[in-house]
């Protein structure tokens, strides 16, 4: 497998930001499943939420893991739990993650839970873009919630987009690196519809790219010449720049959109793949099992000693599953390991996954 096409991910929010909806969508788009469920109490519930009591409350408890494809990306999903109750959960996915996405209400804004799930993200050093959600909402304000993830969280937030149409009357979004309108057709938004500007939107969506550029020039000499000097910034150099800021953690690209109404979940889908780092990207550090004082950088190398750390333990059909996340060497069936936490030598049982 080609790591640098690899994304693994977590989801996380406020509870009722909608971000288990926007997972829907996401496995909807990769083609994981061919019919969306609403996440509300009763019925079939979201893909996701596969315990009884998530079904029945409308709500996420435990982390759910999954696996898409998407522009010949490979990205590993953790849809995470908003519920304060459930924070452990939480913590214990972003442990594993090399990128996140922080989902924020168009209305709600920065909530509580919200500034708790920040603290944990810079806790262990995660990238993160954010999406904006429920823009169709009547009270949606991109920018005051973009305000509020600078004053509250203390991030390098810029929007990258801005929206066609507000409240109910959302119908896309303008591209601020390509300057492209977005519109999302069929029946589930699944046709992506690419259109010149606006006219009416002409001067916003230029001011706004302008705002964009100039915050990220903050990250480059070499941008800040161009605009200086008034020259056009090649599309390749702003993208390497979003992600290279975004990687440092010191920048947040903001994206909008709708998951309810099906409204530009693909370009978030396509900033994950273009922004967020690879596990070639990180940096993850261990310490030795004889003297834990001595740290070891762990190499993304197949050949290596193996060193892997279960995150999660989920009761299915199929019995019991662990998932784990492999940092370094390869796991096989039938092997023994030492497990670090208690001390013993465990089997990789035959007819495991």
């Amino acid at each position: 497998m080609d790591l640098r096409k690899v994304r693994n991910i977590g989801i996380s929010a406020h509870i009722d930001s909608g971000k288990t909806t926007l997972s829907e969508r996401i496995l909807f788009y990769a083609g994981r499943i061919h019919k969306i469920e609403d996440v509300r109490g009763g019925g079939d519930g979201a893909t996701m939420d596969h315990m009884e009591l998530e079904k029945e409350r409308g709500i996420t408890i435990t982390s759910a893991a999954t696996t898409v494809e998407w522009d010949d990306h490979t990205i590993n999903l953790i849809d995470t739990p908003g519920h304060v109750d459930f924070t452990v959960e939480v913590e214990r996915s972003l442990r594993v993650l090399d990128g996140a996405v922080l989902v924020l209400c168009a209305v709600g804004g920065v909530q509580s839970q919200s500034m708790t799930v920040d603290r944990q993200m810079k806790r262990y050093h995660v990238p993160r873009l954010a999406f904006i959600n429920k823009m169709d909402r009547t009270g949606a304000d991109p920018n005051s919630v973009v305000e509020q993830v600078r004053d509250k969280l203390d991030a390098d937030a810029v929007l990258m987009q801005i929206p066609i149409g507000e409240e109910e009357n959302f119908e896309g979004v303008v591209d601020l690196v390509t300057m492209k309108a977005l519109y999302f057709d069929g029946a589930n938004g699944e046709d992506v519809r690419v259109e010149e500007v606006p006219a009416e939107l002409a001067e916003a969506a230029a001011t706004a790219r302008a705002a964009m550029l100039e915050a990220l020039s903050m990250y480059s000499d070499e941008l800040m010449e161009l605009l200086l000097s008034e020259e056009e910034a090649p599309l390749k150099l702003i993208h390497e720049l979003i992600r290279t800021a975004t990687i440092s953690q010191g920048f947040t690209p903001v994206f909008l959109g709708s998951a309810y109404k099906n409204k530009a979940v693909q370009p978030l889908m396509d900033a994950i793949n273009r922004y967020l780092p690879t596990p070639l990207d990180r940096t993850t550090v261990a310490s030795e099992t004889t003297n834990l004082d001595n740290k070891v950088e762990l190499v993304s190398d197949p050949e290596k000693p193996f060193v892997g750390m279960a995150f999660k333990i989920a009761d299915d059909e199929y019995g019991q599953l662990t998932f784990m996340r492999v940092y370094q060497g390869t796991i096989a069936k039938g092997e023994q390991y030492f497990n670090q936490r208690q001390r013993t030598l465990q089997s990789h049982r035959a007819d495991a996954q």
